[in-house]
């Protein structure tokens, strides 16, 4: 059965601002678009996933603590994500006439402080409305390594800039000798020790700074004390390293003839 075909956005019931500032925001004079983070349920009961290639950094999400589980932020990251689902091309044309207004001349855009580009439409849709707005500059963070080698890399808007991020499903596909990262490491010492660049005076530095991207960990204790003295890219790699193992542990007791291998036959 197919599915319904996405419904118009009521202009009541869209978001009255699309690009808010947090307070991190506000300090560099830039703008940000959020999504809510990671996995969820919405008001009328459709679960998502907003992070598709989120790893272990779901474990120790800063979007995820603190001001961003307050009701009246939830809402309102829901509301947006909401408007992106229900009417893609409304919310599309609503983001581009939204930027036209003055105070975005010059600025910078930070899509996404949570969240991420969750498929090949939605990363399309933002590649246009950067297009459509080239007196403003964007950037983004992203696990999405595949989603932009395909869509973002061979030919990038000139006015967007984006860091991939340590911590996801797609690390093995990141070349540091390359590819802009960024790591989230528990404090500055570990991000000097590693001879990373840190980006804590301002988060620009994720994409106007050296290509070697030092986030500190926010001081969120029980987040800390899982991460302990690894970094998102180590703690992934280890997590990498122990799933493969397991795998290689399944393929050689079915090849073996094991309990695996007698239940699938029996199956």
């Amino acid at each position: 059965m197919p599915l319904p075909k996405p419904m118009p956005t009521p202009a009541s019931a869209r978001p009255a601002r699309l690009l808010t500032q947090n307070s991190e925001m506000r300090a560099i004079g830039a703008w940000n678009w959020t999504l809510p983070a990671w996995a969820g349920r919405l008001p009328d009961g459709r679960t998502y996933n907003t992070c598709p290639s989120a790893g272990i950094c779901r474990r120790v999400c800063y979007a995820r603590h603190g001001t961003y589980t307050w009701p009246v932020v939830r809402a309102k990251h829901q509301a947006n994500l909401q408007f992106v689902l229900d009417d893609p091309v409304g919310w599309e044309q609503t983001m581009i006439a939204e930027l036209g207004a003055r105070r975005f001349r010059g600025t910078w855009v930070r899509i996404h402080d949570s969240g991420d580009f969750v498929s090949d439409e939605y990363l399309i849709a933002w590649l246009r409305i950067i297009r459509a707005r080239p007196e403003t500059n964007f950037y983004a963070y992203s696990k999405e390594v595949t989603r932009f080698r395909a869509l973002v890399e061979p030919d990038p808007p000139t006015n967007f800039l984006w860091v991939y991020s340590f911590g996801g499903t797609q690390d093995a596909d990141l070349d540091v000798a390359v590819d802009r990262v960024a790591d989230v490491f528990p404090d500055e010492g570990a991000i000097a020790a590693a001879g990373w660049h840190s980006q804590a005076a301002n988060d620009l530095l994720a994409v106007l700074g050296p290509h070697l991207v030092g986030v500190p960990a926010n001081r969120i204790p029980h987040f800390l004390k899982l991460l302990g003295d690894r970094s998102f890219g180590s703690w992934q790699a280890e997590v990498d390293a122990e799933r493969e193992a397991a795998r290689r542990r399944r393929g050689e007791r079915s090849l073996a003839g094991g309990p695996e291998s007698q239940h699938s036959c029996a199956a």
